[in-house]
């Protein structure tokens, strides 16, 4: 019976998770899946999840899909692996989220109304995450706060946390001026170690001021990748047609093909 369902091309859910246990069966599973733990898996799992977000980043609906798989792959892996310790199976995370989320939307499951406005709601949802976080006994306004999550992520979220009970910078002036600050600090710095400690300063400076500006740091920064790789794309392209490589050139015209493509960027957008 086992077989007809991996085999069902419309098994959906179940197949999905017989396979997984398929897997996991340390006499005839794979042996590169039997091998794996939490800890072993947990970097694939958010490298999924960038995936997922670059294909939203680019539009690319078909590939969405594929990602999607890829990271609901990675939450039956976990849950198989919980399920193999006695401590929760797929189903138990799904009715964990289910519960969760029908807690949090009162306006929607419950007697609340929903004509609550869209910055009510935040700070309804704000308020029962306290609860929720009371309830786990996190007693510091930090606790909680997912040590693995991408540093950039996490200072964001710390920041909104002290922002809450109001420890934070009245306006962006305010962050500019410690980001001047924290920038000659790191300027002055000249011990590796201190050089380090003073860039994370800044860095942590430029995480609030994205929050301050209500900017994403982690979807600029890849949009400043982006236009990185597409720039410099063209100037690979423009000595490629000269019969040239980026390592037979020299910097000042690797700069001036780079003014270029500048240029013709903000030509296109003007156009536009």
């Amino acid at each position: 019976m086992s077989d007809d369902l991996i085999h069902d091309p419309q098994g959906g859910m179940p197949r999905l998770l017989e396979i997984m246990r398929r897997l996991r069966d340390p006499e005839t599973g794979c042996p590169w899946d039997v091998a794996q733990d939490f800890s072993t898996i947990a970097p694939y799992t958010i490298e999924e999840a960038y995936e997922v977000a670059d294909a939203i980043e680019r539009e690319s609906w078909g590939e969405l899909k594929g990602e999607l798989g890829d990271l609901l792959f990675q939450s039956v892996f976990h849950a198989q692996m919980a399920a193999e310790r006695g401590l929760f199976t797929f189903d138990e995370v799904a009715d964990t989220m289910s519960d969760k989320m029908v807690a949090r939307h009162p306006h929607v499951f419950g007697d609340e109304s929903n004509e609550k406005s869209p910055e009510q709601q935040t700070a309804d949802w704000e308020a029962i995450k306290a609860q929720e976080r009371a309830a786990r006994a996190e007693k510091g306004v930090l606790d909680g706060v997912a040590q693995g999550l991408p540093a950039l992520m996490r200072a964001v979220k710390l920041q909104k946390r002290a922002a809450r009970v109001g420890f934070d910078w009245p306006s962006t002036d305010e962050v500019i001026d410690k980001i001047v600050e924290e920038a000659q600090e790191l300027r002055e710095a000249t011990d590796p170690d201190h050089v380090e400690e003073e860039f994370g300063d800044l860095l942590f400076v430029m995480a609030n001021l994205a929050r301050h500006l209500d900017i994403d740091p982690e979807a600029a920064l890849r949009a400043a990748n982006a236009k990185f790789t597409r720039r410099f794309g063209q100037v690979e392209a423009a000595l490629a047609a000269q019969g040239r490589r980026p390592e037979d050139s020299t910097l000042a015209e690797m700069d001036a093909l780079w003014d270029a493509a500048k240029a013709r960027e903000k030509a296109e957008k003007s156009r536009q």
